[in-house]
This record gives C-alpha cells, structure tokens and sequence, in this order.
C-alpha cells in the first residue's frame, strides 16, 4: 500500500525515511494545511494520512477525511495567544485573525497543539511569511530567521545551499546564523554529518574585497560559537566542490573538496546558485525550508504540485523535533 502511495507521489526516500523514524519514535505528527479548498492540498492531505501523518485540513466540506471547522482551532490557548501577539495592533486585527485560517493554524502551532504548517498553495508568499514572523516569531528574542534549500541531484546525493530566499545581504551575525541553522537543517533532513563551506569568489586568501571579508568573520564566528562544526571558509564553489581543485587550492581543508552545505555570501549568490543547480543540473529543489522559527512553518508555490506539498510537509514534521 505505502510503496504505491509513494512511488505515484513521487515522495522523496530519504525524506521518507527520516519520517518513518519519527513516527517510529512515537512523535506527534499533526500538520495543519490551513488551505483545504485547494484539491493538491487534500491530495497531498490523503497521501500524508497514508504515510502514518495527522493532516488537519481547513477550509473544506466537513466530509473530507481530516477536514476540521475552522471553530475547532480556536481554543483557549490559542484565542490567548492571539490576543498577546495581536492585541496591541487593536481589535479589528485581533478579529480578523479570528477567522483567517492561516493566523489560527499558525498560532495553534505556536502554542504546541500542532506540530507543522504548510501554506501557500493559494495565499501569496508574502503573506505566509508576514503571519509566520506575527504568530510564531523567532526562536529565539534576537533570532535570525533565514531559509535552506534541500537539493537532491540526479546521482541521488543531498546538499543544503543557504540563504537562498530571505536576507538580502546578511551582516557577519547573520551569515553565521544562516551557515549553523542550514548545518542543523541538513543533518535533521538527511542524517548526515554536515561540512561547511562559507562561499565566496576567494579561496582561503586569494583576493581581497570587503565581502569577503564578511565571509571570513562569520567562518570565525561560528568556530568560536559551534566548535563541533566542520566549516571553513572562505571558498571559492569549485574548491569547496571539487576533490582535485581543492588539492590544488586548500590542500589542508577539512571541507574543501568535501562540503554538503554551501553557504552563499548574500541572496543574489545563494537564489541564482540554487536555481541554476535545479535546471541545468535536473536537480528536485526542496525550499525554501524556513530556519530560526520558533515552530515549523514552510512555504509552497502558488505553482505546486502535490508531489510538492508532500515532501514539504514530511519536512516541516521532520523539523519539529528539533525545534
């Protein structure tokens, strides 16, 4: 039953594997996909009930299995919660977050009776992100909250490439964060080891520029701050990629030549690079997965698939046991 669900979904093994553990450990794996009109979403909705995960779907006909009323997600907790963040903003918003499915379905995970949200099949990015920050907010009270992309390659190998979709031009503090959130990204999705490379157009000295000079500091940043971590910089892609240039380039690197976690200087570098990994390389692009949050809320395409919306949502679930 399951290796048909899953091969006419086209979901991602290993994604699927990093689940299937979850489920085996016992974790809650209630997802709410706050856009239940849209039938992808209840597609990707019966496909993730297959698969041994708890959808709750929004905004659908009642008989729809895991449809919910929209009344049901307005608990206490929740109600309460939605008067902390919005409050001061005045009554009307306060009101209409009340009834908006993507502000209750996030606050429900806010305050831990949801582990995951899946949105933008119909709401605009903009939207989604906007109540993500309002409703869930950073981890942490100065978090940086940044995004990764997954990429799977046609050899069947995974890489993580950061920031590829929020912060334009990342300070020294920001670049860190986005190199040791993408690090823990990758390792919570594939459960491999992460290897570091802070990107840059310079390998360990080659040329000067104050960009790279960002790309230095953070490297040292995070060494003081995440001693466990295998990172270096800064690299140029091909000596970070490229077993025989890195001889050649950083011949004492732990990372070059080895790296899975490409950490692009600014948002211009890290959107190009991934997309250009995705169509001349035939590479699936799982992203942008959102990192600093406080609860797992990703973001889709208004041009998803089904096949989308699955493996985002075994993502986020993935997510929420580290978070």
């Amino acid at each position: 039953m399951t290796s048909t669900v899953v091969q006419h979904a086209d979901v991602d093994p290993l994604l699927l594997t990093r689940f299937d553990q979850l489920r085996g450990r016992g974790k809650d794996l209630r997802i709410v996909l706050p856009e239940g009109g849209d039938q992808r979403v209840r597609e990707a909705a019966r496909i993730l009930r297959s698969l041994g995960a708890e959808p709750l779907l929004v905004g659908c006909h009642g008989l729809v299995p895991g449809a919910v009323d929209i009344d049901l997600l307005r608990t206490e907790k929740v109600l309460a919660h939605l008067q902390e963040r919005l409050g001061p903003r005045g009554e009307h918003a306060l009101t209409a977050a009340q009834f908006d499915p993507l502000a209750l379905a996030m606050a429900a995970v806010a305050v831990g009776e949801s582990q995951a949200v899946v949105a933008g099949a119909t709401c605009p990015t903009a939207d989604v992100m906007r109540t993500a920050f309002r409703m869930v907010g950073p981890a942490t009270a100065q978090g940086t909250i940044s995004s990764s992309f997954l990429m799977r390659l046609s050899s069947g190998d995974y890489y993580a490439f950061g920031d590829c979709a929020v912060i334009p031009d990342p300070t020294v503090q920001q670049l860190a964060h986005i190199a040791t959130a993408t690090a823990d990204t990758y390792q919570a999705l594939t459960g491999n080891d992460p290897r570091v490379a802070m990107l840059s157009f310079s390998t360990a000295g080659s040329a000067e520029h104050p960009s790279v000079q960002v790309v230095r500091e953070a490297t040292e940043t995070v060494r003081t701050q995440r001693p466990d971590l295998c990172i270096d910089g800064e690299l140029q892609f091909d000596a970070a990629a490229d077993q025989m240039v890195a001889a050649a380039k950083a011949p004492d690197s732990a990372v070059a030549g080895r790296a899975n976690v490409f950490i692009f200087p600014n948002l211009a570098a890290g959107n190009i690079g991934y997309k250009i990994t995705q169509r001349l390389a035939a590479a699936q692009a799982y992203g942008p997965i959102l990192q600093g949050l406080a609860a797992p809320v990703n973001d889709l395409s208004r041009g998803t698939s089904i096949t989308d919306i699955v493996n985002v949502s075994l993502i986020s679930l993935v997510q929420s046991e580290s978070v």
